[in-house]
């Protein structure tokens, strides 16, 4: 076990864990951040997609010794009152059918919107194709981002 300061969502955090250990469980695990969800271990699905130093990335991909001093944002760090420009339109746009890969599309689109805030149908394909709803949310996703771009 290693010690490690990390920041996720602005604040501070000392937690001991494997070096090996994937970011996504010192996230749930050590900090009880459940917002961030597994999906299929190997960084393939989306689900598991926090900030690293506001890029969309895979945590389950990367290990907590990968952190160092970067920054790390969960979906619990976008808004604290789900108030964030995207979950309102999220819900405004009836974007959740199971909910479980919501979390990971919020947080890619989030990052597509902080680098292109007006973005065309090809970049919101280009920025989401690698993160998957089983329930085929994906008209309502391309909707919801859209609105969302027109209030940020």
């Amino acid at each position: 076990m290693a010690k490690y300061n990390i920041t996720v969502n602005g604040k501070k955090h000392k937690v001991e864990a494997d070096p090996d250990t994937p970011l996504l469980w010192v996230l749930r695990d050590n900090l009880g951040l459940y917002g961030t969800k597994y999906g299929c271990g190997i960084g393939e699905c989306g689900t598991c997609t926090i900030h690293y130093n506001g890029n969309a990335m895979r945590s389950c991909s990367m290990t907590v010794a990968d952190v160092g001093e970067s920054a790390i944002t969960t979906i619990e760090g976008l808004s604290t009152d789900a108030s964030h420009p995207l979950q309102q339109a999220w819900r405004e746009h009836d974007v959740p059918q199971c909910g479980y890969c919501q979390a990971g599309q919020i947080m890619s689109a989030a990052a597509l919107l902080a680098n292109t805030p007006n973005p065309d149908d090809e970049e919101i394909d280009a920025a989401m194709y690698s993160n998957i709803c089983r329930c085929g949310t994906y008209n309502y996703i391309k909707a919801a981002i859209k609105t969302a771009a027109g209030k940020m």
